[in-house]
């Protein structure tokens, strides 16, 4: 059959081929007004997280390592791609479902099925600037106009997303807090070791003192001591953070073997400073032996002191951390309810099925035309 031969049929045929195609456009818009569930998208825009503005003590060396296991081109992308896998989590959705009592919606008799369900609604797009839009999907019933209330459907699609942006917050929070929460008990632990410590050698030094008259040391000799005992005592608190440290991470993770390098390197500062002040005991050629007990004496006071003063302030600091209640997440566009349903889409739809309609109709009436000519 040729092609002017196939529009001579079309063109022959073409009230019954435009009759069923506004017959399928009508049916269609029907369906898709009336009957088929309408669904509404309502979008969040988040700022991307601020880099260490979260966690103040000790426990930042772990937030530290969980916004870097997710590289990306920037340290912003990778935490704002950690939010992102937080939103899309089953957490967050049975956070969702509990707070707004929406179960039912989606399985009312196993909440992680439900929680499953919600979360392949959500849709989490990240933009290179490191900004966070999060979309939320929600529908109707069957015979929407006639059985459901469609401005309310409207309105809680901003509401099911603005809970996520909820969720998002308190679970970052809730970690957050955990971890503050570990370190506090770790550093309670070593606070009371060093204290124990600390009261000991300050009662070494008075009973020293007393029984040998209040010997003091040379103002330069101080000095050098003092400066060793700094850096012992930074050896310490590095110490302490690896001890932290192994509780939460593996011993081939970067953080742990960047903290590892630099306890190596304090102790060869600190054995460098020691063996060029090997000589401090000339300044005591009359009482060699008590200077050398003196010196030991004061030097581990000073630093018991210092490393019971770091570990004072990161205790409080993690205490803090550990009962705090704001707000971890920066919303830049709150969710608003949508004006018009994502789907469907009533008029394309219709129009198309109408197309696909008047294409069919006029492959049949062409079949059936070259069939008769066949058999005549």
């Amino acid at each position: 059959m040729d092609f002017h031969t196939i529009i001579h049929t079309i063109l022959t045929n073409w009230k019954k081929i435009i009759g069923v195609t506004l017959f399928t456009t009508f049916f269609l818009l029907l369906i898709f007004l009336f009957i088929y569930p309408h669904t509404y998208r309502s979008t969040a825009v988040l700022l991307p997280p601020e880099k260490n503005t979260s966690i103040l003590g000790l426990s930042s060396l772990l937030s530290q390592q969980n916004m870097t296991s997710l590289l990306s081109p920037s340290l912003s992308n990778a935490s704002s791609q950690l939010y992102a896998e937080i939103l899309k989590s089953r957490s967050a959705s049975l956070f969702v479902i509990k707070k707004l009592n929406i179960q039912n919606e989606y399985d009312e008799k196993n909440i992680n099925e439900a929680a499953n369900k919600l979360s392949k609604d959500i849709s989490v797009e990240l933009t290179k600037e490191g900004l966070i839009k999060l979309s939320v999907e929600y529908s109707s019933k069957f015979f929407p106009l006639f059985i459901d209330d469609l401005n309310q459907r409207k309105n809680f699609s901003a509401v099911l997303t603005n809970t996520f942006v909820e969720a998002l917050d308190h679970i970052n929070n809730d970690k957050i807090s955990t971890r503050s929460k570990k370190a506090r008990i770790f550093l309670e632990s070593q606070i009371k070791q060093t204290k124990s410590v600390l009261d000991s050698v300050e009662l070494k030094l008075q009973d020293f003192q007393k029984k040998n008259k209040t010997i003091s040391l040379p103002d330069q000799l101080k000095a050098s001591i003092e400066s060793a005992a700094k850096i012992k005592a930074e050896i310490s608190q590095t110490e302490i953070e690896l001890g932290l440290l192994r509780y939460n991470v593996q011993v081939d993770d970067k953080i742990f073997q960047s903290v590892l390098k630099k306890l190596e390197q304090l102790k060869e500062q600190y054995k460098k400073i020691e063996s060029e002040n090997e000589d401090y005991l000339l300044n005591f050629n009359l009482i060699p032996q008590l200077g050398r007990e003196l010196t030991e004496l004061y030097r581990e006071l000073k630093i018991q002191n210092e490393v019971y003063s770091f570990l004072q302030q990161q205790y409080y600091k993690e205490k803090i951390e550990e009962n705090r209640d704001l707000p971890t997440v920066e919303v830049l566009d709150p969710a608003v309810p949508p004006k018009r349903p994502v789907s469907p889409r009533i008029f394309f739809g219709s129009i198309l099925g109408g197309i696909f309609a008047f294409f069919f109709m006029s492959v049949i009436t062409i079949w059936k035309a070259n069939k008769i000519r066949s058999k005549s």
